[in-house]
């Protein structure tokens, strides 16, 4: 059984950093290209950042600049480290793995970052 496990989320102030964790089970992980989504109330779950099996990355315009992922497949976990955060980066984020054609697993809870002074 595939499942996700996202932490690190939080309260942040505008121009904060956080740093998100995601550990995979049930996978051969390193087999696998990963995404970083997100999903803002109101609004439709979006790409924030992807990284390949080849740890070729790949960032959504909005993350571009602010926000890296990175991957250490001997604990099967995707990172994601948000710097510059702005209030528009309030949602919930998850990670999944991905094909070109969006997420493949299932959505496992996600972790809350809330950017607000």
């Amino acid at each position: 059984q595939v499942q996700f496990v996202e932490s690190g989320g939080g309260l942040v102030q505008p121009g904060g950093s956080l740093r998100l964790s995601c550990e995979a089970s049930g996978i051969i992980f390193r087999r696998y290209d990963m995404g970083w989504y997100r999903q803002a109330p109101g609004r439709l779950r979006e790409l924030v950042a992807s990284i390949t099996s080849a740890n070729e990355t790949n960032y959504a315009r909005s993350a571009k600049g602010r926000f890296t992922i990175s991957r250490d497949n001997a604990k099967n976990s995707v990172h994601l480290q948000l710097n510059s955060l702005q209030p528009e980066d309030t949602a919930v984020y998850y990670c999944n793995t991905r094909n070109k054609w969006g997420p493949t697993g299932s959505w496992g809870q996600g972790t809350q970052v809330t950017v607000s002074s």
